[in-house]
């Protein structure tokens, strides 16, 4: 799946329990359409007994977000925004649809 976010891009979640929030991508997982984001869908996960936990835990780590609920968040505009693309010398550079600002400087 092709995708414009990137992973340590901020992001904004636009749909979801998470709508509203704004985070660091973790990982991008092009396969599945998902992305992990830092503090965005948190779940828990109940763990086995073992030597670093001896009475077991529950714990709280993020979940995957779908790519399509997910805007790259702009500095500039302070929102999430629609990126284009524009080639320079070989490169593509990422850019805000609204204020021009480029993300790959």
């Amino acid at each position: 799946m092709k995708t414009l976010l990137r992973k340590n891009d901020v992001v904004v979640a636009i749909a979801g329990r998470s709508r509203g929030k704004q985070g660091k991508v973790l990982e991008v997982r092009r396969g599945s359409g998902r992305a992990l984001v830092e503090g965005l869908q948190m779940i828990k996960r109940h763990t086995k007994k073992s030597q670093a936990q001896p009475q077991g835990a529950i714990v709280e780590k993020e979940g995957s977000i779908a790519l399509s609920n997910l805007m790259l968040f702009c500095p500039t505009c302070k929102k999430g925004v629609r990126l284009g693309i524009k080639r320079d010398a070989a490169k593509r550079i990422r850019f805000c649809r609204k204020c021009k600002n480029e993300f790959d400087k």
